[in-house]
């Protein structure tokens, strides 16, 4: 497995080691002591799976009291994944990395608890599995405006193309408004 720093070096790119053959594919996805040793450590409690049609943007979650650290995954169609980082006391605060993740690049990103998560998708369809170090907690919920100019997230969106988001989303409070962490 290759661990990758972004340029938000808490966040990282997974590569994992892929066997492949006539017969199909083999890849490990977690192995607690491996991820250790690549510098995450993490305790997952809840798994969840999403599918999503072309242009679907969702995001940018995440939870106050109770952050989550995630580590997802594409297993259909292909996303753009970003995060940004809520830690006020952070020297990257309001900075924001994105990344392909696809059924056929295999690669993963590990969010950490403290950065706001979101992903627009890219394919036809797609199928997103994330893997949490905390409990869903609706009311400890906080969205951030995906399209805020303070943060200047680069969506990769054809000219003309507006993305598909919930009202939550469409509605979410902008960088110097939003709840964060210390």
């Amino acid at each position: 497995m290759r661990v990758t720093p972004t340029a938000l070096p808490e966040v990282k790119i997974i590569e994992p080691r892929v066997f492949e053959d006539a017969r199909g594919f083999f890849m490990e996805t977690w192995q607690e002591q491996r991820f250790a040793e690549a510098g995450i450590q993490a305790r997952f409690v809840q798994d969840n799976h999403s599918a999503s049609r072309q242009w679907v943007l969702r995001g940018l979650h995440y939870q106050l009291r109770q952050p989550q650290g995630k580590l997802v995954r594409v297993t259909r169609g292909e996303v753009f994944d970003v995060a940004v980082d809520l830690r006020r006391s952070s020297s990257t605060y309001g900075r924001w990395v994105g990344e392909s993740l696809s059924e056929s690049n295999r690669r993963m990103m590990w969010v950490p608890p403290g950065f706001a998560h979101g992903f627009l998708v890219m394919s036809e369809r797609v199928e997103f599995l994330y893997k949490c170090t905390d409990y869903y907690s609706p009311d400890d919920e906080r969205a951030l405006l995906w399209n805020d100019p303070d943060v200047g997230i680069e969506w990769p969106l054809p000219a003309g193309v507006e993305p598909i988001v919930s009202n939550k989303d469409g509605n979410a409070a902008r960088l110097h408004d939003a709840e964060s962490y210390p």
